[in-house]
């Protein structure tokens, strides 16, 4: 058996979360909260009379998302792979992408009995709000560290860019998500594809824009690739299906070209950065058709 799965129990409650292990590294998905953005730009060239049948939008055309997060336990280490919304976002924003209220990600950690101080690593995809918001959280009128005792690791040039975007893409950074990670020297900035640990990786999936990483965990003979907005749903495992958000789409294009076959393949478990109903999945082609067969990771 390629993978196996263990209880996690808080002491102060009856309540466990299952875990899927890939040899000796340990996965646990970690529900961030939900939120909506307008379909037409999660969905780009695709009619809306398509893609409202698979995500059906509510009345501001926006369809339901989530963030999508892992705790990743190896090598003596608690990795939190992506940090949602976070809970710093004014009411009138909140408003617009009808963010969950209270901070869901650091309830699901709670859950887990992992206090933010016990977070060694975060690695961010790419740094637009809704995957770098829970980095950093207000702290008696002060933007601090969410994890103060964490090494925070990005692609060198999407920090670049980050800090210095373009008309197109400004709405999607917010300095205050990365900003006082560099004010308290936390960052670990990689170049390109890079083995964070044995058997976790970081992957250019270069599309969405320039410098957007996956995670990929491999263990057990068994791969798993958290591919954030390459795929945010199962939806957009069709290869014209682009978001309009996508920098660079015809680049997303090929990209996914590459990397379906691969994870197809190898049987790989694919977490979808976005999706509110199947996080995670395998992938599988039916006379040339992708279809997903869900995977519960915390069963």
């Amino acid at each position: 058996m390629w993978c196996t799965l263990l209880a996690i129990c808080t002491l102060e409650t009856d309540h466990c979360e299952l875990s899927m292990h890939l040899g000796d590294i340990e996965i646990l998905f970690l529900d961030g909260g939900t939120f909506g953005l307008d379909g037409g730009a999660m969905f780009g060239v695709v009619p809306k009379v398509l893609w409202e049948k698979k995500s059906p939008p509510d009345v501001n055309n926006r369809i339901r998302m989530r963030a999508n997060s892992l705790l990743v336990r190896a090598h003596g280490k608690n990795i939190l792979v992506e940090t949602g919304n976070g809970a710093k976002l004014d009411a009138k924003l909140r408003a617009i992408y009808n963010i969950q209220e209270g901070d869901p990600l650091l309830d699901s950690l709670a859950r887990a009995s992992v206090a933010p101080d016990q977070i060694d690593l975060v690695i961010n995809t790419h740094l637009h709000f809704d995957h770098s918001g829970g980095n950093t959280r207000v702290v008696k009128g002060r933007v601090l560290p969410t994890f103060r005792h964490a090494r925070y690791v990005v692609q060198r040039g999407e920090l670049e860019h980050a800090m210095n975007p373009t008309e197109r893409d400004r709405a999607s950074y917010f300095p205050e998500n990365f900003s006082p990670i560099s004010a308290e020297g936390l960052w670990d900035l990689v170049e390109g594809d890079t083995e964070i640990l044995p058997g976790i990786s970081v992957v250019r999936i270069p599309g969405h824009n320039a410098d957007i990483q996956a995670v990929v965990i491999t263990g057990g003979g068994k791969t798993l690739a958290f591919v954030a907005d390459l795929f945010p749903t199962p939806y957009h495992l069709p290869l014209p299906w682009i978001m309009a958000y996508d920098l660079y789409p015809l680049q997303s294009l090929e990209t996914k070209r590459q990397w379906i076959p691969r994870m197809v393949a190898g049987q790989w478990i694919v977490v979808f950065g976005h999706d509110p109903d199947i996080p995670a999945a395998t992938l599988h082609d039916h006379n040339g058709k992708i279809h997903v067969e869900p995977v519960d990771l915390n069963r």
